[in-house]
């Protein structure tokens, strides 16, 4: 798999997510429609046009998961268990449609399972910034990575 194993990773490790993304309108508005959120500051361009942002700004969910997602073909593909947590959320900045968004993820610290001795838990701080280095959020997820050679 592409992914790393537990013992792959190192606390203090940082990885800088080549692939980037462009967030379209239509993302935004399909992400809005499939999770029934109205609020008018994602959907609605005649609403958002009179607050501090005069435009629409992308969910914030959906920059999480983007976020979360351009990381998956460095750290996780095949190689975890499960997320166990979303920590620490926040987004310093707004995400505008037709903004590029980049990935890089900090290795904070990791343990061995107490209960799975095929697996292992590590934290790690992830952060999307915009093209021009602009941070639109920052998170801590634990995970439960396997442990190489083990099912």
């Amino acid at each position: 798999m592409a992914g790393k194993y537990y013992e792959d990773l190192t606390v203090g490790e940082r990885y800088r997510h080549a692939t980037g993304r462009t967030v379209t309108e239509m993302d935004n508005t399909l992400f809005c429609a499939l999770t029934l959120n109205t609020q008018p500051l994602h959907i609605n361009a005649d609403y958002a046009a009179k607050t501090q942002f005069s435009q629409r700004i992308v969910n914030g969910l959906f920059t999480l998961g983007l976020v979360v997602g351009l990381s998956v073909a460095d750290l996780t593909e095949g190689t975890i268990v499960a997320n166990v947590a979303y920590d620490k959320i926040s987004y310093p900045n707004p995400l505008f449609h037709g903004d590029t968004v980049y990935a890089e993820t900090e290795v904070l610290d990791k343990r061995e399972s107490a209960s799975k001795p095929d697996r292992g838990v590590v934290r790690l701080k992830q952060t999307g910034r915009k093209a021009d280095g602009t941070v639109v959020v920052e998170l801590e997820r634990t995970v439960l990575f396997l442990k190489r050679g083990k099912p």
